[in-house]
């Protein structure tokens, strides 16, 4: 007596799961178990390893077994909020996996299977709000990452093999103890200059956009000491660049 119990956590049966398995909008089948005070990975899921999406986060999660690696066809894996430590290498072997979300869970650098960059058709990785005091430079090899979020973590630096992905389109790293601003801009300028810089044509602009792209050129010709033509209204004749209109709620860049 006088010993703390740990905690239990809900008991999930196979019922339960078959119950909690919903049509994703493109018409896959999504088991969806978060939120459900779950403490230890159920065994009764590998039944249902024929899903393709599943859903263990806002858990209290310490450890995703081996047997992960029964879910061949998953595409889509949210671990997010949970209290995992550490991931299994047989993660690598789930090749159809387009999207993984480990964000806000207890992960080190040392605790990340090598085995991730075996996933070929990942395209959006979210290890934000972690313990990473590195990225493995073996990520690279992740030639289809599109998005990827290390916000939150212990960084210092983001390995070159990470920020030069050729379909990278946007990287969050934030709240990171970059050594200087400075440097915290060189390690996501590549990837904020194609999220900042929009090219469009004119004509695909409303007129709100438009005139907001024109006040902004008049003002840079006013800080050029450029005094426009007074008879001739400013000319766009082929591409504006709304820069100064882009994002302004940089939680919108967050990934989810």
């Amino acid at each position: 007596k006088g010993k703390a119990k740990g905690q239990k956590g809900k008991k999930i049966t196979l019922k339960t799961a078959k119950n909690s398995i919903r049509i994703s909008f493109d018409g896959g089948r999504r088991l969806d178990l978060s939120k459900m005070g779950i403490t230890t990975f159920p065994k009764c899921i590998l039944k249902l390893a024929d899903v393709d999406e599943l859903d263990l986060s806002r858990n209290m999660l310490k450890k995703i077994p081996s047997s992960i690696q029964k879910f061949q066809k998953l595409r889509w894996l949210d671990l997010h909020s949970n209290q995992l430590e550490e991931l299994p290498e047989a993660i690598g072997t789930l090749q159809n996996l387009f999207y993984l979300n480990i964000c806000n869970n207890k992960l080190t650098t040392k605790n990340l299977p090598e085995e991730l960059n075996l996933l070929k058709n990942l395209h959006i990785l979210n290890l934000g709000l972690n313990c990473l005091d590195s990225i493995p430079t073996s990520l690279g090899a992740l030639k289809e990452l599109t998005e990827i979020g290390l916000f939150d973590n212990a960084l210092t630096t983001i390995p070159n093999s990470v920020k030069k992905l050729p379909k990278l389109k946007k990287l969050n790293a934030k709240g990171n103890p970059f050594p200087d601003s400075a440097k915290q801009e060189e390690h996501t300028d590549s990837i904020k200059r194609i999220e900042t810089l929009h090219l469009v044509p004119e004509k695909d602009l409303c007129c709100s956009c438009l005139k907001m792209c024109q006040d902004e050129r008049d003002k840079l010709n006013k800080l050029k000491n450029v005094t426009p033509n007074p008879s001739k209204k400013p000319s766009f004749p082929s591409l504006v660049t709304p820069n100064s209109t882009a994002k302004d709620n940089q939680e919108e860049w967050r990934l989810r």
